[in-house]
Formats: C-alpha cells, structure tokens, sequence
C-alpha cells in the first residue's frame, strides 16, 4: 500500500467545530438532514449499509441480525461521523452496547458512530480505555504502571486534574476468571474506575496525601481507610470535609489514601486534554503543536536505531524548548506518536507496527542529520519502549535547548501514516528538518572554441562528425549510441545501458534552438555534467553493483545540487527505484535530468512572470514530474 507524505509543518490543534466532512457525498450533517427533510424520507447510510459488511470483516455473523431503527476526532482532525439510526439487533434486541433501559439508545447510537470510523463493528475489537478516550476528546493518553510510577506521580495527577484530563485507574487480573471478581477491601478486578481529585488534609497534625475514585457502577466503594464512613473522618473539620466534598453516600464514589491506591491498583492512565477540548475559564493548559508524516519504504522508512544505514532517513522533527517550568530548572513535555487507520486497514490484513521515537541534541545547523551524526552521538532521550500499540507516549523533563525527534517504524522500510504530537508545560517550537526545497544549479558555461578543446573533447568532436554529418547535430537515437558507447569503455562505472527516454530527456534539457536535436557545444556542456553526476553515483554505490541504494538518493541528489523534502523524495524514490529500493544509473540520471529541467522551466518563468506564477518550486516539480 503506497504512503504519501503529508505535509508536516507545525500547525494549530484542530477544533471540533472545523470537523471535516467524511460522507461520501461530500455533505455535512447539516446538509444531509436537511435533503432529509426536504425528501421527506429517514436517512439511510449507503457509506456504512445496514448489511454483514458493516459488522465483520472476516467473518460471518453467528446468528441472523436484523436491523431496525429506535423509535468524532481521529487522528488528530475532528471528524463529522454521520450515521442513520438502524441498529444490529437478534430477537428484538441490541446485540452489541446497550443500555439497562431498553428503551435508551445514545450509547449504541454512539457505537455505531465509532464503528463506522473504523471500519466495521469487528474493528473495534481489543485495543485500551485510553485509545477511545482520546478518539472522543482528542487528547493524548499516558499510561503508568502504579508499582513502577516516577515519585511524583501524586504530583502529576493532581497537575492532570487541574488542567481538566481524563483519569482512569485499574487492578490487573491474572486470568478471565478474575474479571469483575471483588476484593476484600470492596475493589473490583479488570474493572475501569475515574479518577476525580486529589487533594491533602489535616489529620491529627499532619498532612495526608488522598486520592477521590469512581466506581461507574454508582455502588460498591472502598471500605478501608478514609472510605465514606471510616473513623480517620472523625479527626477532619467539617470546613475540611466540606472542602473534600465528603459525603457518606453509597454513590460509588470515595476517598482513599494514596499510599494505599499505589498497593492495590496497577494501572493509571491519563488522557491529557486539548485547549479546544476545555472550557474556555481553565486555569491550566497544555501547549500543543502537531505533525503528520508519513513512512514511506526506499525514502523515509529507515527503522529504529539499531538500523544505523537507514535510521537517518526517517522524518525528523525539531523541538526548540525555550521556557522552564515555573519553579523548575526543566521543561515538562508529553511526546504521542501515533500511528493512524491501523484499524480500518485490519481488512486488508494491517497489523499494528511496532514504533516508537528518539530524542537528541540539535547541532546548530537546520537541516536533516546525515549517519554519521547518530553513529558518533547517543540520544538523550526514548521512547520507555517500542511496542505494537497504536499510540506511544511518554512524559520527559529536558533542559531548555534545541532537540531533535526521530519517529520510527522498530523495522525498516514498514510503510504508515503517523501523527508527532507535542504536549508541553511551556510554548515549545516546532518543525520539520529538510522541509525546504533549495535548487542550486549553476550557471551553464559558454562552449570551448575549438582550438582550446582538450584532448578528450577533441576525440568527442571526432565521433560526434562521424554519426552527426555536416549539420553537426544529432538526434536522441544518435545520442544513446554515443554515450553508451563512451560509457561502454569507461571501466569505473557498471551499468546496464542508458537508455531513449533518458537520451530525449538530455535534449529537452539541452537544447537551446527548440529544435529536438543536440549541437556539439550543446553536448560538450552536458558531457561535463555526466562526469560530475557519475562520480556522485560512485560515490554511492559503495559496491560498485551498478546500483545505489534509494535511501541514499537525498544525499546524491543534495550533491548534485537538489535538497529536496520529505515529500519530493518520496515521489523520487517511487518513480526511479525498484522493488528492492535500488536506483540503477540510468533511473539516477533520468531523475536528475528532469530535476534540473523543471528547475530552469520554473526560474525562467518566475522572472518571465513575477506577477502570475501562484506555484512554489515544490509543488512546480511535483506537477512537472508526473506530467
């Protein structure tokens, strides 16, 4: 499956009421209610029909379902999920989520919704609490193990609560029978509780950490220590426990003290809320700047570091933090990669990757850090792990400074669409290394009289007499048979041939009567920059195969005088690559043949038509390199 790269510069966090359309038609919900209305008709949804192709991908459904009518963000970008209200139901009821009141339908209504975006209702299978916390609010999850958690974990709750976060707690299980099973202490195993405060109390003189949790159940609660009707709520006032909220109700929810939350529960995780997602009087926000990127094989997908030849061809990202925490020598900020539609592509048989990212110091410079960089300098900071989950995220405390993020594949040359990002205490900066396109091409040189041709240029004008005539200029066949016979002779260089169209191409770049024919002066100025671009070929074919390896082709084309970004490269790697990520010399030449022709065409009509030309360089050499 191609990936294309998506452009990656820095940009604000999307709101809700921006969401982008995602029906066929084209229309928003507004739009298709009112066709609706005007039709006089209940909408159907011909994008996610009501047959076994919206519940299973891969298998048949185990009894007949009927289905009958009661009478979102994704990947960073609010999404507007129009559904009709048909739902799969066996026997008169819902068989999947449904409400104790048979006769309340928003939660399956919102099930629907969720199954839609995903692919089918089998997509929604597995996954984590926090996957669907952040595909419903838009924010990014932070899981900890509780028995592992750094020490000021009460610290960044109580941080996480403040600016408004989702947190959810839970006890791990040893195996299926556990689930649901209760505690002597009144906690129940496999089961998602909320977090809803924390705070610290007097208590006969001394101060004490505690913890509020919800059981969504509305009963069964905690019945140890500061539980609603323990003896330790004897010694607080009742301007304190008016403070706390502290009520004796059996409403499932209750107050515990941290230190016994760190031994009976496991797990904690945090979905770490957007601006857009709070209300406008919070006191605290997170600072968030996003990246899309895209791994692409032979380009952009170089594997994690243990891949030293291709890691430095992932995307990089540079994070400029400036301001410390208040009070703090540090600066506090949440990195998410996420890897996007691994769910909707189960049906193609898409597994999720196992990715993750590394962190290093920036050398002053702003462009994409060759191998030798990562060979001879350590990353401050990772990922704790690369794993198959769909999102990795991971809280650091770094020294103000300039840094650069490598997302990765653990693999190289695995192919995905990704989202970077950044959640900070402070305002951090931003963007993409190589996004740039620079074009250096030199100015092309006046011809050698004849009497100063050298020796090689003379034997040149020999040949070229020979196959030319008395008009001096030869046509693009007569080119290919000239220079595979030089190179031919040329014991440095292996290669199968070059061939016509790369020969047409060289006249189109060369010729400067519009004729469609080479004149010698015309070939003699192209000759010196075959020479040029073949030592940048050896230079790359370490191996002498005939062959350089795509991953290279940034370099080789910076060499040649072509940065190129993320984007362009890919489009290189796909058209002039094999399947093996390979680029033989003469898809080398072809490529930089029309590089450089398109860059000519386009800096004679920006100064032809400095008012008219809309174009930038990029997107003018995408636009000529698929004509």
């Amino acid at each position: 499956m191609p990936y294309t790269y998506r452009d990656s510069g820095p940009r604000a966090p999307p709101v809700p009421q921006s969401a982008r359309a995602t029906h066929s038609t084209g229309q928003t919900y507004k739009e298709l209610k009112l066709e609706c209305q005007q039709k006089g008709k209940l909408f159907e949804d011909c994008d996610f029909p009501a047959n076994d192709s919206s519940l299973f991908y891969s298998e048949k459904p185990p009894v007949p379902f009927v289905w009958k009518r009661p009478g979102f963000w994704q990947h960073n970008e609010w999404l507007d999920i129009v559904i009709d209200d048909r739902l799969p139901t066996f026997k008169d009821r819902l068989v999947f989520l449904h409400s104790a009141d048979h006769n309340e339908f928003w939660s399956a209504l919102l099930e629907k919704a969720y199954a839609k975006l995903n692919g089918s209702y089998e997509a929604l299978k597995g996954g984590s609490t926090i996957e669907a916390m952040e595909d419903f609010t838009g924010g990014v999850g932070e899981m900890y193990e509780v028995k592992k958690a750094p020490e000021n974990l009460f610290e960044i709750l109580e941080k996480a609560l403040k600016r408004g976060s989702m947190v959810g707690c839970s006890i791990d299980i040893s195996s299926a029978a556990e689930t649901e099973a209760r505690t002597p202490y009144g906690l129940i195993k496999g089961h998602a509780y909320s977090v809803t405060g924390v705070d610290e109390v007097n208590y006969q003189g001394r101060k004490v950490k505690l913890i509020r949790v919800r059981n969504p159940w509305g009963q069964v609660e905690w019945n140890g220590a500061w539980s609603d009707n323990s003896p330790e709520w004897r010694s607080v006032s009742p301007a304190e426990k008016k403070r706390l909220c502290q009520t004796a109700l059996d409403d499932g929810e209750f107050w515990m003290k941290f230190d016994d939350f760190q031994s009976h529960f496991d797990k904690v995780e945090i979905c770490n809320l957007t601006p857009d997602a709070l209300e406008d009087n919070a006191v605290h926000k997170w600072e968030v700047t996003v990246h899309q990127g895209s791994w692409v094989r032979g380009a952009t997908a170089g594997g994690c570091r243990n891949f030293i030849e291709t890691f430095w061809t992932n995307p990089q990202i540079k994070l400029q933090l400036t301001e410390k925490d208040d009070g703090q020598d540090e600066c506090t900020f949440i990195a998410a990669l996420m890897q996007k539609d691994r769910r909707r592509l189960k049906k193609v048989g898409a597994e999720m990757l196992t990715i993750g990212y590394a962190i290093y110091e920036s050398p002053s410079k702003d462009e994409h850090l060759t191998k030798d960089f990562f060979r001879y300098h350590p990353s401050k900071a990772r990922s704790k792990t690369y794993i198959n989950l769909r999102e990795v995220s991971d809280r650091f405390h770094l020294p103000p400074g300039d840094y650069v993020i490598i997302p990765t594949t653990f693999e190289p040359h695995q192919e995905a669409d990704f989202s970077l990002r950044i959640f900070s205490e402070k305002k951090a900066v931003t963007k993409e290394l190589d996004g740039n396109v620079n074009i250096d091409l030199p100015e092309l040189p006046e011809p050698t009289a004849p009497q100063q041709e050298t020796e090689e240029e003379k034997q040149f004008r020999t040949l070229f007499q020979q196959i030319a005539g008395e008009d001096m200029e030869i046509s693009a066949e007569e080119l290919q048979y000239i220079l595979n016979a030089v190179l031919k002779k040329t014991n440095n260089i292996k290669f199968k041939k070059i061939c016509l169209l790369s020969c047409r191409n060289i006249i189109s770049l060369m010729d400067s009567s519009g004729n469609g024919k080479l004149e010698f002066n015309e070939f003699k100025i192209f000759w010196d920059k075959l020479k040029k671009w073949i030592g940048i070929f050896l230079h790359f074919d370490s191996d002498r195969s005939g062959t350089m390896s795509s991953y290279e082709l940034r370099l080789a084309l910076k060499a040649a005088g072509f940065q190129l970004n993320n984007y362009l490269l890919q489009l290189m790697v796909l058209r002039y690559s094999d399947d093996q990520y390979q680029v033989e010399f003469d898809d080398f030449l072809n490529c930089l043949i029309r590089l450089e022709n398109a860059s000519r065409v386009f800096q004679a009509l920006s100064v032809k038509n400095r008012d008219s030309i809309t174009l930038n360089i990029s997107e003018f050499i995408n636009l000529t390199m698929n004509i």
